[in-house]
């Protein structure tokens, strides 16, 4: 039984050691870095993101890239920025589009992709983990 409890201890432990692997620090709102959009709130971001804001605010089209479904980011940015579980986006958006009133943001796939993709196009915009950000992206707000 003690030896039982010991290799789930571990089991526990090299699992929460691999998804911080996977997700090491903040996430961040990122566009091109020759993208005009001004730094914006998590509440702003929240809104492009969950479809009520089409723009960013200087005006500029704001298209949004999700990572999957599924991936530890994709879980912590629509906790942290909309208040909802992926059960609750994934729910929000099949109303959405059954309605009529909306599409989610594209699959972008994973962090590398969303961030090859969003530095490729300035109407793009994706959340990435801080580490990831380079010369070919900018901030827009960290996701806390």
């Amino acid at each position: 039984m003690k030896r039982h409890s010991i290799q789930l201890g571990l089991a526990c432990a090299l699992g929460l050691a691999a998804l911080q692997l996977v997700h090491a620090g903040p996430l961040v709102v990122i566009v091109a870095a020759q993208s005009n959009a001004p730094k914006i709130s998590v509440e702003q971001a929240s809104a492009i993101f969950m479809g009520s804001a089409k723009s960013f605010p200087n005006g500029e089209k704001a298209v949004p890239v999700d990572q999957s479904m599924g991936s530890p980011a994709f879980a912590e940015f629509y906790s942290v920025a909309a208040g909802r579980t992926e059960a609750q986006v994934k729910a929000y958006w099949s109303r959405m589009v059954f309605t009529g009133k909306g599409s989610p943001p594209q699959d972008g796939g994973d962090a590398a992709a969303v961030k090859k993709l969003v530095a490729a196009n300035p109407n793009l915009v994706g959340y990435v983990d801080a580490s990831l950000v380079d010369a070919s992206v900018k901030v827009l707000t960290e996701i806390k």
